[in-house]
């Protein structure tokens, strides 16, 4: 890393001293000097954004034989705050900080968790897991533990394996990135539950009021292929999701909300943008969003050239297709969520990062990644309260970007609304809710004042993952302890 100039000036706190509850870190939002004005940007930029929205909005097939510009002109050609010109947001799988950033140096991490009371060393995590670990709202609650944070070794999983952590030998390039750009340390999920509701505040800032996971959702065959969605499209007798209103009550709600998304917001103003996710037939379908926003979904913004495959990510980003801003959801078997294989997965977001800074549109770029909540796995920093739902533990965020700060370990306080206050504030957009307003939009974390970087090298992979992401391993696995019992479902 480089030397102590590059930390964040606000310094760290102590694990015994609970984040600012108030969470608002305004103060990182403004450069001095520096004015905007939506109005503003919204009428200078108009005549820019015309050729995008008319492109956008006829699936990029005009009925008159003129030239079609590019997706990557169309992008930059858009009027900006900073140089950014194009967002990719990309969400990957159930890991705490400590499980994959516990060792690094520099930041604050620990190697040691505390299990009902008794400080426990935290063991090496391998990259396969021999089940999945609770991490549901009631899994939250028993985690938090009455305010102690040390039941995390529950369910048949939690001990020892949610007191375990990654070395930087099984996952060199998320360390690699950390040193080479910018890693949050103080980045919490939206809220204190599992993946369905952290992934609404990852497009919309909100989930509704949801805190939990769907009810009764039920896997449908056509054809030979299994079909799971949370979404407007979910199948099952009685499916709902608990949502908590701003009064605290509990109530049974739909799986298809009408709230607004960012992606929405975009749409009005001609920016173009795009979510990649599995496909219909692919496990991890269910992640993507939108798929529960009637707003997306039961509109033509449900159209190919908006909601695409993510087999197709690395192709578009190399062929110059991406838009203005992205958001990205990975096949299930590629996700980091145990107990797939960490090591697929690395190697899989290796490729996406290796695309991008390849990318003709690499110096106009800002790539944000992070983890959608938890996983069950041990975290020593407990999560600040901002409302009934919210916060849940900490998880990573790295910014990569030729303009982020080198080794820049952030601990201004921040959630999966952060992003997207970079995306609104970038793009001259009011802000879609209050966690949006209340939170920080990273300029802090960017230099903008000088030129970008053009030292960015790609990044080698693993490449010796064991065994295939595509088929669960026997209970042979030598990165399990002799005795080791894996939970016989995977095998199916």
């Amino acid at each position: 890393m480089d030397g102590p100039q590059d930390r964040c000036p606000l310094g760290h706190r102590s694990a015994e001293v609970e984040p600012d509850p108030s969470y608002r870190r305004l103060e990182h939002d403004r450069s001095p000097g520096l004015t905007f004005s939506r109005r503003g940007f919204l009428t200078t930029s108009g005549l820019a954004l015309a050729g995008a929205t008319l492109f956008a909005c006829t699936g990029g097939q005009r009925k008159v034989p003129v030239a079609t510009p590019s997706v990557t002109a169309s992008v930059v050609a858009t009027e900006t705050r900073w140089p950014i010109k194009r967002v990719i947001y990309l969400m990957m799988e159930n890991r705490s900080f400590d499980n994959l950033y516990g060792r690094f140096p520099g930041a604050n991490g620990t190697t040691v968790g505390v299990k009902f009371g008794r400080e426990v060393p935290l063991l090496d995590c391998p990259h396969w897991l021999p089940g999945d670990l609770p991490h549901d709202r009631a899994a939250h609650l028993n985690h938090v533990n009455g305010g102690t944070y040390d039941g995390f070794g529950i369910g048949q999983f939690g001990d020892p394996w949610a007191y375990t952590q990654f070395s930087e030998e099984k996952i060199p390039n998320y360390f690699a990135w950390a040193r080479d750009y910018v890693l949050c340390d103080n980045f919490f999920a939206s809220v204190g539950g599992p993946s369905y509701p952290n992934h609404f505040f990852f497009v919309a800032g909100q989930s509704g009021g949801a805190l939990d996971n769907p009810e009764n959702i039920e896997v449908r065959w056509e054809d030979g292929k299994r079909f799971k969605s949370w979404g407007c499209d979910a199948v099952g007798e009685h499916v709902f999701v608990l949502v908590k209103d701003d009064k605290g009550n509990l109530t049974k709600h739909d799986t298809c909300f009408n709230f607004k998304s960012v992606p929405e917001q975009l749409e009005e103003i001609g920016v173009s943008w795009a979510y990649y996710s599995a496909g219909k037939y692919q496990a991890g379908y269910f992640w993507n969003a939108l798929n529960g926003i009637a707003g997306v979904y039961h509109t033509d913004l449900w159209r190919p050239e908006r909601i695409r495959p993510v087999d197709r990510l690395v192709e578009d980003i190399e062929a110059g297709r991406l838009p203005s801003v992205t958001w990205v959801t990975p096949r299930f078997e590629l996700s980091d969520h145990p107990p797939e294989s960490t090591c697929f997965a690395h190697d899989w977001l290796t490729e996406v990062v290796n695309a991008v800074i390849r990318s003709d549109g690499w110096e106009h770029t800002a790539l944000f990644i992070t983890w959608d909540e938890w996983g069950g796995f041990y975290d020593h920093v407990p999560p600040p309260q901002v409302d009934d739902i919210g916060l849940g533990f900490r998880v990573p965020m790295l910014v990569i970007s030729p303009y982020a700060k080198r080794g820049y370990v952030d601990d201004a306080v921040g959630e999966f609304s952060s992003p997207l206050k970079f995306i609104e504030d970038n793009w001259g957009l009011p802000y879609l809710t209050d966690r949006i307003a209340n939170t920080h939009n990273f300029e802090h974390v960017f230099d903008f004042e000088r030129n970008p970087r053009r030292d960015a090298q790609p990044y080698r992979k693993i490449g010796s993952c064991y065994g295939t992401p595509w088929e669960y391993p026997g209970d042979d696995y030598p990165g399990w302890p002799e005795g080791t019992n894996p939970d016989p479902s995977h095998f199916v």
